[in-house]
Order: C-alpha cells, then sequence, then structure tokens
C-alpha cells in the first residue's frame, strides 16, 4: 500500500498565514502577564515612591533655604530615574532569552523578524506607564504640581516615555548581545549613578566645582530634565528643548538600527 503523497494527507486542514499582529500581542501579553504574576508591576509602583523619599528628603530643606521649590525641581530627575528601571529591566529581559535559547527558538520559528523586539519595547513601555502614573502621584504627594496645563504634562508625560523608549531600545540591544543578565545589570547601574548624581536634576549647576559645570549643565540627563521642568512649569520653548531633542534624536538614531540587528541576528 502506497503512503499518501503530503500534499494528499494535509490536503483538508486550512492553509496557515502567519500574522504578525496576532503573534506580537500574543507575545507581548505573555511579558505583561509575567510581570504582573511574578509582582514586577508592584516593583513598578514601589520604586518610584523609594526613589522619592531617598531624593526629595535629604535636599528639601537645605534647597527651601535658597528659595527653591525642591518638589517642583527635583520631579524630572526622579522621573528619569524611573525610566532607568524601565531600561534595566527590559534588558535583563532580552539577556535572559538570548540565555536561554528563546530568541533562537523564535527565530527558527514563522514569526516576524521584528516581533519579538517591539513584544519586548511595548511591555516595557506597559512598565514605563505604570512607574511614571506612580511617580507623578508620589510627586503631587510632596507638592509638584503641573502649572503650565494640560497640554504640557502631556508633553511632560510624552517626552518621559520617549527617553525611556530610547533607552529601552539600547538596554535591549545591549542584553541580546551579551546574555549576561546579572553582569548586565552591574554594568547599567554605574552609568546610571554618573550621569544622575553629575546633573543639574539634582542641585544647580553653580553648586558643582567649576571644573565639572560644563559637563553637568550639557550631558543628556541634565538637558532632559530642563526640558521636563519646563514643561510642567509651562515654560516650553524650542530655545530650551531643541538640545533635548537632538540628544533623544541621536540616540535614536544609534539605538534602534543597533537593537534592530541584535535582535533579528543568528548567533
Amino acid at each position: 500500500m502506497s503512503t499518501p503523497a503530503a500534499t494528499a494527507l494535509f490536503a483538508e486542514l486550512p492553509e496557515v498565514h502567519p500574522n504578525s499582529f496576532a503573534q506580537w500581542r500574543a507575545l507581548t501579553g505573555r511579558i505583561v502577564y509575567t510581570m504582573a504574576t511574578k509582582g514586577e508591576l508592584i516593583v513598578a509602583v514601589l520604586f518610584p515612591l523609594v526613589i522619592t523619599v531617598a531624593f526629595y528628603l535629604p535636599l528639601r530643606y537645605v534647597m527651601q533655604v535658597q528659595g527653591i521649590d525642591y518638589a517642583q525641581y527635583v520631579m524630572p530627575i526622579i522621573v528619569l530615574q524611573t525610566m532607568a528601571m524601565t531600561m534595566m529591566s527590559n534588558a535583563q529581559l532580552a539577556a535572559f532569552e538570548a540565555l536561554t535559547g528563546l530568541s533562537t527558538r523564535l527565530q527558527t520559528m514563522p514569526i516576524g523578524a521584528l516581533v519579538p523586539l517591539m513584544s519586548r519595547i511595548c511591555a516595557g513601555m506597559v512598565r514605563s506607564t505604570v512607574s511614571l502614573a506612580a511617580t507623578i502621584g508620589y510627586g503631587f504627594m510632596i507638592g509638584f504640581r503641573f502649572t503650565g496645563g494640560l497640554p504640557q504634562a502631556l508633553a511632560f508625560c510624552g517626552f518621559a516615555l520617549a527617553v525611556g523608549v530610547v533607552l529601552t531600545l539600547g538596554a535591549d540591544a545591549l542584553g541580546s548581545l551579551t546574555k549576561n543578565p546579572e553582569a548586565l545589570s552591574q554594568a547599567l547601574t554605574l552609568p546610571i549613578l554618573i550621569f544622575g548624581m553629575l546633573s543639574t536634576g539634582f542641585v544647580p549647576e553653580a553648586a558643582f566645582p567649576s571644573w565639572a559645570r560644563a559637563f553637568a549643565r550639557n550631558q543628556p540627563i541634565s538637558q532632559f530634565a530642563q526640558t521636563l521642568s519646563d514643561m510642567a512649569a509651562g515654560q516650553l520653548s524650542w530655545a530650551g528643548s531643541w538640545v533635548s531633542l537632538v540628544w533623544i534624536g541621536g540616540a535614536a538614531v544609534l539605538f534602534l538600527p543597533l537593537a534592530v540587528w541584535a535582535s533579528v541576528r543568528r548567533s
């Protein structure tokens, strides 16, 4: 008895049409579900509280003596620190998927080449949105206010999330390339501390030694913090924001191709 031809054997099965959107939805849902069940979203809510208390309480009286409303002043850098948390979480996720072979396995399946990357970035956006909402809530508790109206408040949130996405792209690329979650976390902590502490988001430029002021004033975190501060105060202008846009645009041009290449390459 002859074996039926493969075409006849599977003739009654429906033709498969891979759907990248459905694949993205499934993979993103998997990551978000894991974040919800493993307590990562709870951490995303509690971490901004720790950062707010740690940054606001030690310096509020010193700044008050200098006539600075420190809740209003420090809030942008707190927001940027919470975006950095998302960056580190996505880096660890990408490294874990590469380490365990999941990324390689997905490459052998009929899945869109960019679907795994986009699912990680979108899941990171969920985490960033939760953290940002919590951070703004804690900011209101210590006296932070949006005094520039709803449009600039929305611009504040949009710009913060844009910074988070760009940083996440770079971190995702590093995670996919290194395949080492623990070492990657340690490696990212140092630049976050350096750029955060040596920025004008914590203290005014005049508080730095003269030799460090140029760096503190012009480095990207200081520029991002100033732009966010202007948005919160309703003082957003092209003259005050173009440097931040150049920084974020340049980082996007660098990190996006790197993240795509790191995600689709076959090891």
